[in-house]
C-alpha cells in the first residue's frame, strides 16, 4: 500500500454525492434517482481488493457496510439489499449497497448498466442525504 494521500477516483466523484465520513470509508450516494444506492469508499490509497485491507480494516469495512445497509433500508424499504464490489470499470476499492424492490427498472437483473442514470433534483438529493444522515445516527 502506498503512502500517497487518498484521492477519490474521478468516475466515483462524478457519479456520486457525499453523504457521510465514516471511520474508514466515505459514504456516497449514487446520483441515480431510480435506485436507493450507496457506495462506500475506504480512504486508503492504492486499494483494489478487499483483501488489500488489513484484517482490522476488513472488519471495519463490513461494519460500515452493515451500518449503511441498515440506514438505507430505513430510508428506502426494499425487498432485497444488494452488495457488490466489482471494480471492473473503476479499479479503486468501493462497495455498492443497493436497495432493490420487485418491479424497479432493472428488476430482477443488476442495476449496473441498466439504462441511463436519472440525476436527483437538487431538493430531492438534499432530502435523501439528510434522511440518510438521520438514519445513520439512529442505526449507529
Amino acid at each position: 500500500m502506498s503512502s500517497a494521500p487518498f484521492v477519490l477516483d474521478a468516475r466515483l466523484a462524478a457519479d456520486t454525492r457525499p453523504v457521510a465520513r465514516l471511520p474508514l470509508c466515505d459514504l456516497r450516494l449514487m446520483d441515480d434517482a431510480r435506485y436507493a444506492w450507496l457506495v462506500l469508499v475506504p480512504r486508503r490509497d492504492g486499494l483494489v481488493e478487499i483483501a488489500d485491507l488489513s484484517a482490522d480494516e476488513q472488519a471495519t469495512l463490513w461494519q460500515e457496510v452493515n451500518l449503511a445497509g441498515r440506514a438505507l433500508r430505513a430510508v428506502a424499504p426494499c425487498d432485497k439489499l444488494n452488495l457488490g464490489a466489482l471494480g471492473n470499470i473503476v479499479r479503486q476499492l468501493h462497495v455498492h449497497v443497493v436497495a432493490r424492490c420487485e418491479g424497479d427498472p432493472a428488476w430482477p437483473g443488476p442495476v449496473w448498466g441498466h439504462g441511463a442514470a436519472q440525476a436527483y433534483a437538487e431538493a430531492a438529493l438534499d432530502e435523501r442525504r439528510e434522511a440518510l444522515c438521520r438514519a445513520l445516527a439512529a442505526a449507529a
